[in-house]
């Protein structure tokens, strides 16, 4: 998650607390400033289910929070924004042709994804090792990554990449299918 997208969280969650907690009235909440939107309750949503989200929401964690926004973005395909925040959105739009251009060529069936299903235990350093180099994690994080077998390796690689890493994982003593 990029950081202005967690700040924003941060920012919202606090606010819907605030006001959670204060139950003051409309007009203490408005500041006389660009951001009068996010301190006014003027736009509080009619529909009682949303209020009730609204409400559900405000009363997670930071950590909760993060959570719910993760899920949501893997839930709705939504891609992390650049570190530039809310000045690059407008970069977004060829992400999204980029998107339409690759759903035609999954059809075809040229990207591959791979799984590490298992691996021999005397051959586990070996492994670990090997994952540590191609997805670029730390030793910890390769190790933690290679002990949750089965789990995706690489997503969206082209097939000859694929089987060289196949025959690589082979060679080493790790079982790797390619869907």
């Amino acid at each position: 998650m990029s950081m202005t997208c967690r700040y924003a969280v941060q920012s919202c969650a606090r606010q819907l607390r605030s006001v959670s907690s204060r139950r003051a009235p409309a007009q203490m909440l408005r500041v006389a400033s660009p951001t009068k939107r996010f301190n006014s309750t003027e736009a509080a949503p009619a529909n009682p289910k949303i209020a009730e989200i609204v409400d559900q929401i405000s009363q997670l964690s930071l950590l909760e929070t993060a959570d719910l926004v993760s899920s949501l973005k893997s839930k709705l395909n939504i891609p992390d924004m650049p570190m530039g925040g809310f000045a690059a959105a407008p970069a977004a739009a060829p992400a999204v042709e980029e998107v339409e251009e690759a759903a035609p060529a999954a059809a075809e069936k040229s990207l591959f994804t791979l799984k590490l299903e298992a691996f021999d235990a005397g051959a586990k350093a070996k492994v670990i090792k090997e994952v540590k180099s191609l997805l670029g994690l730390s030793l910890v994080d390769s190790k933690k990554f290679v002990e949750s077998a089965p789990k995706m390796l690489k997503e969206n690689i082209p097939k000859d990449e694929a089987e060289k890493i196949i025959a690589t994982m082979k060679d080493l003593g790790a079982t790797v299918v390619m869907e």
